[in-house]
């Protein structure tokens, strides 16, 4: 017997936010938005997150992101004046960062770059 929806949940969003919801909720599988951000929901509910947690990760990533942004600078600065770079640790740290953003990638169902990237550290020590 199939559920009857009586009420209505509003969100406001841009154009280009609802196509990429609509990308992403038929990437994963859902027929509509709407069952997509369900599951969302239901999903969050049942594993007791507010959201509070993916969005303080999200936030600790951009920083380290920063971070890794502006030591690759001052190596390409270094470079670009004649010294020697060594860049293993960088690179090291960027990969950790990105084995970390893969990771919530992967649970929100996006693939990973993981294999890409180790090749690109292996290639470049």
């Amino acid at each position: 017997m199939p559920i009857t929806r009586t009420s209505r949940l509003s969100v406001r969003a841009s154009p280009a936010e609802l196509e990429r919801w609509k990308t992403v909720a038929r990437h994963l599988g859902h027929a509509t938005t709407a069952d997509w951000i369900r599951a969302l929901l239901t999903t969050s509910e049942l594993a007791g997150n507010d959201g509070q947690q993916v969005g303080s990760e999200f936030y600790s990533l951009r920083q380290a992101l920063s971070r890794i942004g502006n030591n690759l600078n001052q190596l390409a600065h270094s470079a670009h004046c004649g010294d020697s770079v060594h860049c293993g640790a960088v690179l090291t740290e960027l990969e950790n960062r990105l084995h970390q953003i893969d990771q919530l990638l992967t649970r929100s169902g996006q693939p990973s770059t993981r294999r890409r990237c180790a090749r690109l550290a292996k290639t470049l020590h």
